[in-house]
């Protein structure tokens, strides 16, 4: 599953967050935060994770084709 990068970060930045802290956040390490950042695609369940911890839904993040 690959989320929109855009978005992604859109909402980290409207979260305050930054990627190291999202990821203690929901329990991920920073690499997995920052790939997924970059464009790589990532499993529906680690999606899932970034979203409920920028208080989303995985709908809002997911990249549309």
């Amino acid at each position: 599953m690959r989320l929109d990068r855009i978005k992604l970060k859109t909402a980290l930045l409207q979260s305050g967050m930054k990627q190291y802290e999202l990821a203690e956040k929901i329990g991920l390490t920073r690499n997995t935060i920052n790939a997924v950042c970059g464009g790589k695609s990532c499993a529906e369940d680690t999606a899932k994770k970034i979203a409920a911890g920028l208080g989303m839904k995985l709908s809002e993040l997911v990249e549309s084709r």
